[in-house]
């Protein structure tokens, strides 16, 4: 891509951003808000799309019922066939997770995300394999977490 070329896209990408943005100030409440980005492929076109913001719990839905009613999804197959992506989307995350074997599910969840932040940035910050980045960190969230995990 031509320096040019990439230039309007970003230029392109950050009107995209502005109007999103004005969008979602005009929102409060549970409900889905307007996201940015590009399509995949050789020549991504900048597209917009409604989306539950996982970064602000507060306008997430905590019910099914309210789901149904922010999203307008009625019928069962298609509350089913999202239920179904959920879930098979969550299970290959932690499943692809190099590091999954490493963490004990038994220390608190912000305790397993900082160990997985530490061990990967101290293993490129080191050029160690996580493996070795593991041997050397783990022993200390153990000490730590020792009694959470009892």
């Amino acid at each position: 891509m031509t320096e040019e070329a990439k230039s309007a896209k970003e230029i392109e990408l950050e009107a995209k951003q502005k109007e999103a943005d004005n969008a979602n100030a005009s929102r409060s409440g549970i409900g889905t808000r307007v996201r940015v980005g590009q399509t995949r492929g050789k020549n991504p076109l900048v597209i917009s799309w409604e989306a539950f913001d996982e970064s602000k719990p507060e306008t997430l839905p905590t019910t099914i019922q309210q789901f149904m009613e922010v999203t307008k999804v009625a019928d069962e197959p298609s509350l089913v066939s999202f239920l179904v992506g959920g879930l098979n989307d969550a299970n290959y995350t932690a499943a692809s997770d190099p590091l999954a074997e490493f963490v004990d599910l038994a220390w608190p969840q912000e305790a397993q995300t900082q160990f997985r932040l530490v061990v990967r940035n101290y293993s490129r910050g080191a050029q160690v394999s996580l493996e070795d980045a593991v041997s050397l960190i783990k022993p200390g969230f153990e000490k730590q977490f020792a009694p959470a995990a009892k």
